[in-house]
């Protein structure tokens, strides 16, 4: 695989990115469209292996496609200061840690639902009953 042109499943192989993920991040403007060789193939570069290994690692981090676009713009500005990148992460680490809450606060709930059930049939079973409709 030559690190000039890579063609896009090259790219996706380079880079564990699905094909049809990489046109996504390009269509919404996180991947540059690479230029066009003669025979009309996607010619992508080091630039757009590098773009998108930060891609992948931001979403694999949970940064949604808004916070990466703006890390992107972000790290294109070498000679600024980095404050802006740790709002978006630490506005990231916020919701993580909301989410976490109230995963425990489900956990805690589904784990009361099978304490109070009594192993009997389904007729009488608690789950089921917690889970239906209140009438």
């Amino acid at each position: 695989m030559s690190m000039e042109v890579l063609s896009i499943g090259d790219l996706a192989r380079a880079t564990g990115t699905k094909v049809e993920t990489i046109r996504f991040y390009e269509k919404s403007g996180l991947l540059p469209a690479p230029p066009r060789t003669a025979a009309n193939y996607r010619a992508y570069n080091a630039v757009h292996l590098d773009r998108l290994s930060f891609i992948r690692r931001a979403r694999d981090l949970g940064f949604s496609m808004e916070q990466v676009a703006t890390l992107l713009d972000l790290a294109d500005c070498k000679d600024q200061s980095c404050e802006a990148v740790d709002i978006v992460t630490r506005a990231h680490l916020l919701e993580i840690d909301r989410k976490l809450r109230d995963l425990r606060a489900l956990r805690k709930e589904l784990a009361a639902m099978i304490a109070n059930c009594d192993h009997n049939t389904i007729a009488d079973c608690r789950i089921i009953e917690a889970l239906a409709p209140r009438k």
